[in-house]
């Protein structure tokens, strides 16, 4: 059973809670790390399957090396998720962004040494991957592109800065320590949700069937220095979507496939923001949705062509944006 053993970071979030309830379902003992025990918010945790008898909720900071530790002694795997997603503007990005995310990534990976685990998988995002201004636009990304750092840090785009540090420092710690690291890199994560509050992508999408778009370009995937409202004109972007119970299940693959190495990119569908509504529309006709569409840059497209060679499938779009929408109107987030 000790090779069924393993640890989640941020054990209570959006991505890490589907990914703690996929882990319990597969027969694992899990440890899951919060911030504070005891606190209603995870709750959600102990009502799981299994909860009562396989998952130990620790108390844990992505800056207290001790804590973490002790929360992955006796795993045999890590899966690491926690990472800062700031819902407002940052006032020292060092301090509030890149040190936990860099650090506490270190942090995770000296403990999974330590805890001589076999394997840790890193929930990195395509933030790390999409901001590279030298990359052919005509060019589908795939796992080789990186965000540029220097370009990030200029433009002070410091979530994607933050996730490309972390996870290039993450494999590099790997590198020299021989340990096996494995990336994981969603795009915008809808779904149901099992948390009572909801996280940043699933907050866009809410505002998004509520009439209130995006007005400027996205800056990074949380809500800092995103200008949000009632718009006539909306930029015309490319949504690259996955569901969050198909990333889990990457990377609960990711976790147990011995030939999986390196990162994944993990998007099911890149849709303009025009076809989104016009999906959107046929699902739920009485919302009101924007006629206006004007010309974006940030029309990437990625591919998980080596994801689906590994092994994963996902869900059509339709299912995801119904199963979300549904889950916002159960927790009272949208009328």
């Amino acid at each position: 059973m000790e090779k069924k053993r393993v640890c989640v970071t941020g054990a209570g979030g959006f991505v890490a809670s589907w990914v703690v309830k996929l882990l319990l379902s597969n027969g694992y003992i899990v440890h899951g790390t919060v911030r504070k025990l005891g606190d209603q918010k995870y709750a959600h945790l102990n009502k799981l399957e299994r909860a009562p008898a396989n998952l130990k909720l620790f108390k844990a900071d992505l800056l207290d090396y001790d804590s973490l530790r002790l929360a992955i002694a006796g795993c045999a795997g890590v899966i690491h998720v926690a990472c800062p997603v700031p819902a407002s503007a940052l006032t020292n990005p060092e301090v509030e962004m890149l040190e936990p995310a860099i650090k506490g990534t270190l942090n995770v990976l000296k403990a999974c040494s330590e805890a001589k685990v076999k394997r840790t998988v890193y929930i990195s995002s395509i933030a790390a991957v999409m901001m590279n201004p030298k990359w052919p636009k005509d060019r589908v990304m795939d796992e080789t592109c990186w965000s540029d750092k220097e370009y990030c840090r200029a433009t002070e785009i410091w979530y994607y800065l933050a996730k490309t540090e972390a996870e290039r420092a993450a494999f590099e710690y790997g590198k020299q320590h021989q340990l096996d690291v494995v990336a994981v890199n969603p795009g915008y994560v809808f779904g149901p949700v099992l948390q009572p509050t909801l996280n940043t992508s699933s907050l866009l999408l809410v505002n998004f069937l509520k009439g209130i778009y995006i007005q400027t370009e996205p800056a990074n995937l949380s809500l800092a220095n995103v200008i949000i409202g009632e718009a006539d004109s909306v930029p015309n972007m490319c949504w690259n979507i996955v569901d969050v119970r198909d990333v889990a299940a990457a990377v609960l693959l990711a976790y147990e496939e011995s030939k999986a190495e390196g990162r994944y990119i993990c998007v099911a569908e890149n849709i303009m923001t025009d076809y989104l509504v016009k999906k959107l529309r046929n699902l739920y006709p009485d919302l009101s949705y924007s006629e206006n569409f004007i010309e974006s840059k940030y029309a990437y497209r990625l591919s998980s062509e080596k994801l689906q060679k590994l092994g994963w499938t996902h869900r059509l779009l339709e299912e995801t944006l119904l199963d979300s929408i549904e889950s916002y109107r159960e927790v009272a987030v949208l009328d």
